[in-house]
């Protein structure tokens, strides 16, 4: 009867914790998305100083400056390919649309389709309720929003970077008992480590295969390709699904762009082998298991936290349910689920002292 109750006390918690997460996203997100930037910052201020040769001997000011410049570069790159490319996409527009045309049209003689496909029928069948002029208003306003969202954020992570030197103090005047404060002091800093480890080296890896899949493009002609390589190198961030998307999307290009159906499939080819070594070899060499989260959990996390809060809830959905992990291991009535989730089945939160 007292698991029962447990159980249901349980449910009834995540329920309400659900509820409040999906009603207070325009708020929560900012501040999630703040604490990432955080974690990136001291993540890459730790890998700067594991260099060989020059890493020690770079001042810690120095590095956090790198760190910050490596960010801000990232920011403003995205942005400026943006708003670069929208006038030559919207010029371009009806080329494009002529090129997908003909693909339709393409993939209709292959699969021996009667009725010939053309604008007037698709506008009729599929488009007829689509608003053109009110769709590219909502694209440029969406730039606009992730403007001003993306100065929220910065703004976030700006004070809990102040933050983080009082932490200790406050958790001190907070717990007057010294193991209690050790306890929630040794939970916070195996937090901070793993979590900022995993996005630091998310963060080079991405860099890396939005690199690599920028010069794929390039060699193959593809336009916009510094844009795609950007965003490759973002969607790579969001488990499995960011994999497919980032081969997807230059593929569409291609199809536009070109009429040869043999340089797509070895524009296929060529973005795939790049995804599956980096997403197969490289990460799991650099990274191995440091967040120990099995992969149906990490699948199941990304459905809730999409579910939750959309695009920005598929980007965050590995880091939060990581920190949930880790403090789930942390009570003896929760531990269990934290056993589930991970991949090893083996947790260190019972291993500290307990206050």
């Amino acid at each position: 009867m007292e698991r029962l109750r447990i159980l249901v006390y349980g449910t009834v918690f995540a329920l309400i914790v659900g509820w409040v997460l999906y009603i207070g996203r325009d708020v929560f997100i900012p501040v999630f998305f703040g604490a990432v930037v955080v974690y990136v910052i001291v993540g890459l201020v730790h890998a700067l100083r594991s260099l060989p040769f020059i890493g020690r001997a770079l001042p810690v000011q120095l590095r956090y400056l790198l760190s910050l410049a490596f960010i801000a570069f990232a920011v403003f790159t995205t942005f400026h390919l943006a708003v670069a490319s929208r006038d030559s996409v919207l010029a371009r527009a009806p080329q494009y649309q002529e090129s997908l045309l003909a693909a339709i049209q393409k993939v209709a003689v292959v699969l021996r389709i009667e009725n010939e496909p053309t604008w007037a029928a698709l506008r009729r069948d599929l488009f007829s309720h689509i608003n053109i002029h009110g769709l590219l208003g909502s694209v440029f306003l969406s730039l606009s929003s992730l403007a001003v969202g993306l100065v929220v954020v910065l703004l976030y992570a700006t004070f809990l970077m102040l933050e983080r030197r009082s932490f200790d103090t406050k958790i001190a005047n907070i717990l007057r008992d010294p193991r209690s404060v050790a306890r929630i002091r040794e939970v916070t800093n195996d937090i901070n480590r793993r979590i900022g480890s995993y996005l630091a080296l998310k963060t080079f890896l991405s860099a890396l295969l939005g690199f690599i899949s920028w010069v794929i493009m390039l060699s193959f002609g593809i336009e916009f390709a510094a844009f795609w390589g950007v965003l490759i190198a973002f969607l790579n961030f969001i488990p499995y699904i960011g994999s497919f998307l980032g081969v997807l999307f230059p593929i569409v290009m291609s199809i536009v762009q070109f009429q040869d159906s043999g340089t797509i499939v070895m524009l296929l080819l060529a973005l795939g082998a790049a995804q599956f070594v980096i997403g197969n070899f490289l990460d799991p060499y650099m990274m191995g298991n440091s967040l120990n989260l099995s992969p149906f959990a990490i699948l199941v996390s990304l459905a809730v936290w999409s579910e939750l809060w959309g695009i920005p809830g598929a980007f965050l959905a590995v880091p939060i349910t990581a920190i949930v992990v880790i403090i789930l291991s942390e009570f003896p009535g929760t531990r269990a689920v934290a056993v589930l989730l991970s991949q090893s089945g083996r947790i260190a939160g019972g291993e500290r002292p307990r206050a």
